[in-house]
C-alpha cells in the first residue's frame, strides 16, 4: 500500500497529522532546513520527543537535512547527521551529493531520501542516486507520472516519492534568488520570503525616448509569479494505478493545523477508498475546499502545464477556503480552544480525526446531534472549565471551553463563511 506522508511543521501539527491519517510525517530542527522558520519549532529534545512519539504510533518520521551548506557550515552539518541518527529518525531528506556521503558514512543504519531539491526527473540521475545510497528519491515536481513510471521500471527497488499537494514554486523546485535580492534571504537556506506571492507594478520604457509607461492591468499591481496549489486529489487512482510511487507526499510545514489535518484526512480517504473500489474524486474534493489556497493547479505530474493555460492565479495570492475553524478540541476531550469566534447557538461542523466516531448528545451546555453524514455542535451557553459564562468567545481566549460530550482529541470544530 502506498505510504501517505504529511507535514509537521510543529508537534502539535505532527500530532494531528497522525491523528488524520497519515502513514509518516517530515520535520526538521531549524539547522539546514529548507523550511527553518518552521523547523524553529523543534529543538533537538522535542525533536526527540517528537520521534518516540511517532514511534509509538507505529508510525515513521524523516528529517529535512535538504538545506545547501557553506564550507564554514561542514563541521555543524556533520554533528547535526551525529544527533539526528541518536535521536532516531527513520530517515533524512538530503539535496546534495556531499551530505549524503556523509550521512552514509556518520550515520550508515539511517536510510537517505533525495530531496526534490535535487531535480531528480531521469533515469539516468535516479540510478546515479541510487547507486550512491540513496533508497528513495523525492520526484522534482517537473516530473510526469511517465517519467516516474519508467524509473521504477529501470531500478524497481529505489522508491518514489511524489508531491500530490500543497504550495508550488515559481523556479525549478526552489532554485530562486528573488527572496535573496530583495530581502536579503536565501530561499536555498531556508529562508525564503514567497516573492512570487507579491503584486509587482510593471513598466515599459522606450530607450530612445527615455519614455517610461507604467502598464495598469489591476490596481494593485499583477501577480506575475503567483502559481496556483498543486491539488492532485482527483488523480490518486491513476497514480495508485501507475505502481511507480511508494509515497504521495502533503506539501505544508508552514500551513494552519486544519490544513494539515484536513488534506490528510482527505487523502486517507482517497487512499483507502481506492483500495476499497470505491473511489469517490468529488467528496475529497469538497474537504479540500474548506481549506485556504490560492486556486488549484494539476501542475505537471498528470499533464503539462502548457495544455491548460490554469497554472497562475494573475488575480491575487489571497487565500480562501470556504470554513472558518471555530476551535479545536483539548487532549482531556471535555473542552476546546476558541479559534475563531463563536456564540451560543451556533450550528458548528465537527471534523473528527480519521476512523473516530462519536455519539450524539444534548444537556444544558449543548448537544451534539448528526445532520445528514456529518456530525454538528450546538451551544445553548458558553462556559469556561472554570464555570464562567460569556456571551461569546473569539480567538485569543486562552480559556477552554465546555463541551457537551467527550470528543476525540485534536477534533477541529468549523464554521461555512457566509
Amino acid at each position: 500500500m502506498v505510504e501517505l506522508l504529511s507535514p509537521a511543521g510543529d508537534f502539535e501539527k505532527l500530532k494531528i497529522a497522525l491523528e488524520y491519517g497519515a502513514d509518516a510525517v517530515y520535520a526538521g530542527v531549524s539547522h539546514f532546513s529548507l523550511r527553518c522558520h518552521s523547523g524553529k519549532e523543534f529543538d533537538y529534545d522535542t525533536f526527540s520527543e517528537a520521534v518516540k512519539y511517532t514511534h509509538s504510533k507505529n508510525k515513521k518520521i524523516y528529517a529535512t537535512v535538504n538545506g545547501f551548506p557553506f564550507n564554514n557550515q561542514i563541521k555543524l552539518i556533520q554533528n547535526h547527521i551525529k544527533k539526528l541518527a541518536q535521536i532516531g529518525v527513520d530517515a533524512m531528506i538530503i539535496s546534495t551529493l556531499g551530505v549524503i556521503r556523509e550521512a552514509k558514512n556518520l550515520a550508515p543504519d539511517v536510510d537517505i531520501h533525495l530531496s526534490t531539491q535535487a531535480n531528480a526527473l531521469n533515469v539516468l540521475d535516479a540510478k546515479a542516486y541510487y547507486e550512491y545510497g540513496v533508497s528513495r528519491i523525492i520526484a522534482a515536481r517537473e516530473a510526469s507520472l511517465k517519467d516516474l513510471k519508467e524509473i521504477k521500471q529501470a531500478i524497481p527497488e529505489l522508491e518514489i516519492e511524489a508531491f500530490v499537494h500543497g504550495a508550488m514554486c515559481f523556479a525549478y523546485s526552489g532554485r530562486c534568488l528573488i527572496s535573496s535580492l530583495q530581502f536579503g534571504r536565501n530561499a536555498n537556506k531556508g529562508s525564503c520570503a514567497n516573492d512570487c506571492r507579491y503584486p509587482y507594478v510593471m513598466y515599459a520604457q522606450n530607450p530612445e525616448t527615455g519614455t517610461l509607461l507604467k502598464l495598469e492591468e489591476y490596481s494593485d499591481g499583477t501577480y506575475i509569479m503567483n502559481s496556483k496549489d498543486l491539488n492532485l486529489i482527483k488523480y490518486v487512482d491513476q497514480i495508485l494505478e501507475s505502481g511507480a510511487v511508494d509515497s504521495i507526499k502533503i506539501e505544508g510545514r508552514t500551513k494552519a493545523p486544519y490544513y494539515v489535518g484536513v488534506v490528510t484526512k482527505a487523502y486517507r480517504m482517497a487512499i483507502d477508498d481506492y483500495y476499497a473500489n470505491k473511489f469517490d474524486p468529488q467528496k475529497y474534493e469538497e474537504e479540500i475546499l474548506t481549506t485556504k489556497n490560492r486556486g488549484f493547479t494539476d501542475a505537471y505530474l498528470v499533464k503539462k502545464p502548457h495544455e491548460k493555460h490554469d497554472t497562475q492565479n494573475l488575480l491575487t495570492s489571497l487565500t480562501h477556503g470556504d470554513y472558518q475553524v471555530s476551535g479545536i478540541v483539548n487532549e482531556d476531550g471535555l473542552t476546546f480552544m476558541c479559534k475563531y469566534k463563536t456564540y451560543p447557538n451556533d450550528e458548528i461542523e465537527i471534523v473528527l480525526p480519521y476512523n473516530k466516531d462519536i455519539q450524539e448528545c444534548e444537556n444544558e451546555i449543548g448537544k451534539i446531534y448528526k445532520d445528514g453524514d456529518k456530525y454538528k455542535l450546538k451551544l445553548y451557553k458558553i462556559v469556561t472549565e472554570n464555570n464562567k459564562e460569556l456571551k461569546s468567545v473569539h480567538s485569543g481566549n486562552l480559556n477552554p471551553i465546555k463541551l457537551p460530550c467527550k470528543l476525540p482529541y485534536l477534533t477541529f470544530l468549523r464554521k461555512k463563511e457566509l
